[in-house]
């Protein structure tokens, strides 16, 4: 029941802000939705660290730890998305009229889709079928889609397109990848089975290895290209820069997590199968070059809005790689640094949202002073960076040095440098960049004041989060993250 109530109350809110009549009552479910739906996520998480598993829908909706590690990621973000929305459009929008025309048409198709985008995020973690992961997956395009080029601008349309070119590609793959999966267990639970989880799991060590082998390396780079791993990443510059900052907070902190869910559902079939060194090497090889190929970009870099973007490949990256040393930690310090990202780069993107309106521009070297104009956004935004860059006391600085301990204890010393120094090119490179815009001196035309309080809540309660993660990890977290980590071989 709970997994059917998680997934019915964002369509519902979709439904009713398609026949809503004005701009507060789209608003205003919105949020409602949004709200429900972290409370359905808290009670499934708490209800699986008491049960193992449940399931809805007969066995067609079915969550472990992991599924409601994403679920609770996805429902918090989105909820924080969906107070932030309000004050930003409201002020971006204020020139118009809202309350009728094309103007509340817009305004009513960005919340249909921002709750039809929610609820296809909440289908991944949720189904029990392997084939719906894959029609949710590429639902998440779908929806995201107009919403990427909301704008209407040339390069927002020119983004859109990349963006379904380059993920319908990978989608494709991921599809390949599927049906050999499907394929490799015929002959073991012959061809009456659904590609369900609960099914497969307990006969992965009779999968033909094989083809498993040829899954897992489709699998990776299917889904991978809507992660954001690299060389598969070029959709998301575009993608991540051109979107509503909301949008851009949830194409970030959370689209690129049900993707990476996709990943690990099929790393922990193919490894009891084939072993774990052939989908770790992969995993490591893909996730170093992330790395690299985010380095090299942030080196030299004028628009902030793709400078976080380059920052998701980079986090992405460190999430393979932590998967790749494996064990404990590896699998452990992976899906803390999921949580902590997604949190930190939402924040970062909320913020970026305030500097657009403020300055009317997405380059670097005409953003200065942030901290003078608007002290409370400028405030987070250097919390944020510091976050998101691995600082102490942050989350991400825990979870980073789980994931290089993983590196070095378990024998991936090389790895674990290289990994390190690309972390340190990277922290240097976007400090350098924050910094510019925080403390530079502001224009002399230029009018100090904040906007939306609103904004600032969300922004705030990211900022508690983002401080906390960093300071103590809550025990019923902490419980859940292990036995996520269990659930593909990871142990605490």
């Amino acid at each position: 029941m709970l997994l059917t109530l998680l997934l019915v109350t964002p369509l519902l809110a979709t439904i009713l802000c398609l026949f809503s009549p004005g701009r507060r009552w789209l608003e205003g479910i919105t949020l409602l939705g949004a709200v429900i739906t972290l409370g359905l996520a808290l009670a499934t998480a708490a209800r699986v660290v008491a049960a193992g598993h449940i399931e809805g829908i007969g066995d067609w909706l079915y969550a472990d730890a992991l599924s409601a590690l994403t679920a609770l990621v996805i429902a918090f973000v989105s909820t924080t998305a969906a107070v932030y929305s309000i004050g930003y459009l409201r002020e971006d929008m204020k020139e118009q009229d809202t309350s009728r025309g094309e103007a509340l048409g817009h305004l009513r198709r960005y919340y249909v889709l921002f709750n039809l985008f929610v609820f296809s995020m909440l289908v991944v973690p949720a189904s029990n079928s392997l084939g719906v992961l894959w029609i949710a997956i590429e639902g998440t395009t779908l929806a995201s889609l107009f919403l990427v080029s909301f704008y209407r601008t040339r390069e927002a349309l020119e983004a859109a397109w990349k963006y379904v070119v380059v993920g319908s590609v990978g989608i494709a793959l991921a599809l390949f990848g599927t049906i050999l999966t499907y394929y490799s267990a015929v002959q073991v639970l012959g061809t009456n089975y659904d590609l369900k989880w609960s099914v497969l799991v307990p006969v992965t060590p009779q999968l033909n290895a094989d083809v498993m082998r040829l899954a897992f390396l489709f699998i990776l780079i299917g889904y991978g290209t809507k992660a954001g791993l690299a060389p598969m990443h070029t959709w998301l510059p575009d993608a991540h820069s051109e979107a509503p900052s909301p949008i851009s907070a949830l194409l970030s902190g959370v689209l690129l997590n049900t993707a990476m869910y996709g990943i690990l559902r099929f790393y922990a079939l193919a490894a009891p199968s084939i072993g774990q060194m052939y989908p770790s090497t992969l995993l490591l090889g893909f996730g170093l070059l992330s790395l690299l190929v985010a380095a090299l970009f942030l080196l030299r870099q004028q628009d902030y809005k793709r400078m976080l973007a380059y920052s998701s490949v980079e986090h992405m990256g460190i999430v393979a790689t932590g998967v790749a040393f494996g064990g404990s930690l590896g699998i452990y310090g992976a899906l803390l640094q999921l949580v902590n990202h997604a949190v930190a780069k939402s924040l970062m993107f909320f913020a970026s949202g305030h500097l657009l309106l403020k300055y009317e521009t997405k380059e670097i070297d005409r953003v200065s002073g942030v901290v003078r104009l608007m002290p409370i956004t400028g405030g987070m935004l250097i919390l944020g960076a510091l976050a998101l860059t691995g600082s102490p006391p942050f989350g991400i600085f825990v979870s980073e040095l789980t994931i290089l301990s993983a590196g070095f204890n378990g024998g991936h010393v090389f790895a674990a440098l290289v990994l390190l120094g690309l972390i340190a090119i990277i922290f240097v490179s976007f400090l350098r960049y924050i910094n510019r815009m925080a403390f530079g001196a502001p224009a002399e035309e230029a009018r100090s004041g904040e906007f939306s309080r609103l904004g600032l809540l969300a922004m705030g309660v990211s900022v508690v989060l983002v401080v906390g993660l960093g300071i103590v990890i809550p025990a019923p977290l902490g419980e859940l993250l292990r036995r996520a980590a269990a659930v593909f071989g990871g142990t605490t």
